[in-house]
């Protein structure tokens, strides 16, 4: 197979092994394993795009596995990828994961793991990720500026660190305007585009509607907007909309979405190449290492209560 050539491992729940298989390796196999929670996510594909891109430049093969947002099935696939001999491993966490142990077969062979996105925020990891508080607050200031008062959010796992550090931009840029926070305004969704539904029919069931709405999914975002408009409400007019990834429906709907823009293909690219530097120098001593790649907000219709003074400043 060419360098940098894209192969999914089907998943095999039933493959155990010991590390004897992995004691007898005599050379490097240039490959590297990636475990990711989801292959339907336009910022999974984006990052695997990237990761391909560094691997296949320098000269080494990716072989991936997807959990299935499934603890168990990320425990077999890191297994599995350990018996494949694979050089070094990339992964990001499914919904259920809340130890790391699984990883420590690579660990304790001296075999590096890098995490992104979803990744563990206690012990000793190199991590590549986006300052997703940063980015919480930015959105959630946005929708102040505009004029909302009384702002949701829709996110999901708060167990996972992605959903949790954007809940506390979230809770920050409340509190720095002096608006309260209301457990009523927090909804807690999986990332699909039922869930988006699902919370467009509580929002309009409210006695009290929130003016804004900070969602943490574009495709949620794309759901809950459309089931809102359905039903009769305006968008920015009666509600304003941020969603997050800047996923291509972002451009595609009526209004355009606003969005934070998650690269998925420089974190990609960032995540292979900590990796790969790491297998060549052998840098196998435990320590936080922290890569953080810039993400921002891209301003559009849905968010535009006052489209003049932002458009102005965003540059459109």
């Amino acid at each position: 197979m060419r360098a940098g050539k894209r192969v999914i491992v089907p998943f095999h729940p039933g493959i155990r092994s010991t590390s004897y298989r992995r004691k007898i390796k005599k050379r490097p196999t240039n490959t590297i394993g990636v475990v990711v929670h989801t292959l339907h996510s336009h910022f999974i594909r984006s990052a695997l795009t990237g990761m391909e891109e560094v691997a296949g430049r320098l000269g080494y093969e990716i072989l991936i596995m997807h959990s299935q947002e499934n603890k168990e099935k990320e425990v077999a696939n890191v297994q599995m990828l350990f018996d494949r001999q694979v050089d070094g491993l990339i992964a990001s966490l499914s919904f259920g994961t809340t130890s790391l142990d699984h990883f420590n077969i690579f660990l304790n062979e001296n075999i590096p793991v890098v995490f992104f996105d979803r990744v563990a925020t206690t012990g000793n990891n190199r991590s590549v990720v986006i300052d997703n508080v940063g980015t919480g607050y930015a959105a959630t200031h946005h929708l102040i500026q505009q004029g909302c008062k009384r702002i949701a959010i829709i996110t999901s796992h708060l167990e996972r660190n992605v959903y949790a550090d954007r809940f506390t931009g979230f809770r920050n840029a409340l509190h720095d305007h002096g608006i309260a926070f209301e457990d009523d305004l927090l909804f807690v969704k999986d990332v699909t585009e039922d869930a988006g539904m699902e919370a467009a029919g509580q929002i309009l069931n409210m006695r009290k509607r929130p003016d804004g709405l900070f969602i943490t999914s574009d495709l949620v975002a794309a759901a809950c907007m459309r089931s809102l408009m359905e039903h009769g409400l305006q968008v920015p007019h009666d509600i304003a909309i941020v969603g997050f990834n800047n996923d291509p429906v972002c451009k595609v709907t009526a209004p355009t979405i606003t969005t934070v823009n998650y690269p998925g293909v420089e974190m990609g690219r960032v995540a292979a190449t900590q990796l790969i530097n790491t297998i060549v120098k052998k840098d196998y001593q435990p320590a936080t290492r922290t890569a953080v790649v810039p993400a921002g907000l891209i301003i559009r219709q849905s968010s535009l209560k006052n489209p003049q003074f932002i458009t102005e400043r965003a540059g459109g």
